[in-house]
């Protein structure tokens, strides 16, 4: 029988060795893990995947403005400890709320204002297909707030307005409007209660507002004799985004003198959610908010929380967007219920 020199075998098994050593704690560990019962989740798993199942995140706007407010205020109401948990995010704005539904994890609903739409038709042209609509919640009136010695929008061409910060909706929406009217201004971004003091001493000629009325700025200010609104006329130049509305002396007493009415356009700011798949996670998560805000609207328009509520119209729609399914389905039950004879 031939069998190999010692030193040759003593070589063969060295070499051998390393090969063995890793083939054999991998069987053994494979037939250990066949053999051991399926661990249950941990107390901290468990935990974790229930407080997310029905989690949502809504993203507001800046901490100073009114969107954030009403976001904390619905998550408030809707709050259904783990049944529903909505999470109120702090954004860059209501401009910058779009892009954020669009593109960033954990985001499921956002206000923003309808005409920051117009942003996205190039970039993403199927945009109006790619969101819905939950609640149309309250329109922004634009206010284009003048010197005495401005007459008419023609006559702020070159002259400085001011469109406050950079992510307000101001900012986005005012050098929109004055485009789509063919005004050239000299636009400046400050905070707008330091314009308002330049206009008082003639370095501003304008201010532009685009909130919900009134706006505590114009009710408390004292202004001189000629400070006034201009009106902007309601075109078919705006019927994509837009709304006609008007302000009067019941808004602004100091400025508006009683039967007068400055009208305007106002911009819908709108409840969104991101187009999820009907049978998806994320769409049962947006459609039991849907459920929980619409059935407790009477509570959001009780005191202690925004008198914007107590106008809002649950079936009012929005310009250029389509109502998220969930949504429409509640508003045809309640409507077919109100309809149903008494039994």
């Amino acid at each position: 029988m031939n069998t190999l020199p010692r030193p040759r075998l003593l070589l063969l098994l060295a070499a051998l060795a390393p090969v063995m050593l890793v083939l054999q704690p991998a069987n053994v560990d494979a037939q250990t893990q066949s053999a051991r019962p399926p661990q249950r989740p941990s107390a901290y798993q468990t935990e974790k995947e229930k407080m997310n199942a029905w989690t949502v995140g809504l993203a507001g706007g800046l901490l100073e403005g009114a969107p954030i407010r009403l976001a904390a205020e619905m998550g408030r109401v809707v709050d259904d400890g783990p049944n529903l948990h909505v999470l109120p995010i702090v954004t860059r704005g209501p401009t910058e709320n779009l892009n954020s539904l669009l593109y960033l994890r954990g985001v499921d609903m956002a206000i923003i204002s309808s005409d920051s739409l117009e942003e996205y038709k190039i970039q993403v042209p199927q945009i109006q297909s790619r969101i819905t609509y939950l609640l149309n919640l309250f329109p922004s009136e634009v206010h284009v707030f003048v010197r005495p010695e401005i007459q008419s929008l023609q006559d702020l061409a070159g002259k400085k307005v001011n469109f406050n910060t950079q992510g307000t909706a101001a900012a986005y929406t005012g050098p929109m409007i004055f485009s789509r009217l063919g005004i050239d201004v000299e636009k400046t971004f400050i905070p707008h209660q330091i314009a308002l003091e330049q206009m008082r001493k003639g370095e501003m000629a304008a201010v532009f507002f685009i909130t919900s009325k009134p706006v505590d700025a114009f009710v408390r200010g004292r202004w001189e004799p000629g400070f006034k609104f201009l009106p902007v006329s309601y075109e078919s130049k705006f019927e994509d985004y837009y709304l006609p509305a008007v302000l009067d002396a019941s808004d602004y007493p100091n400025l508006i003198k009683e039967g007068e009415r400055v009208s305007t356009i106002a911009v819908p700011t709108v409840l969104v959610a991101f187009n999820w798949p009907a049978k998806s996670n994320r769409y049962q998560r947006v459609a039991r908010f849907v459920d929980y805000l619409f059935s407790r609207i009477d509570r959001l328009q009780a005191p202690g929380f925004d008198p914007k509520w107590k106008s809002i119209n649950l079936a009012a729609t929005v310009p250029g967007l389509t109502r998220f399914t969930a949504a429409q389905e509640w508003l045809d039950r309640k409507a077919r219920n109100a309809q149903a004879p008494p039994q």
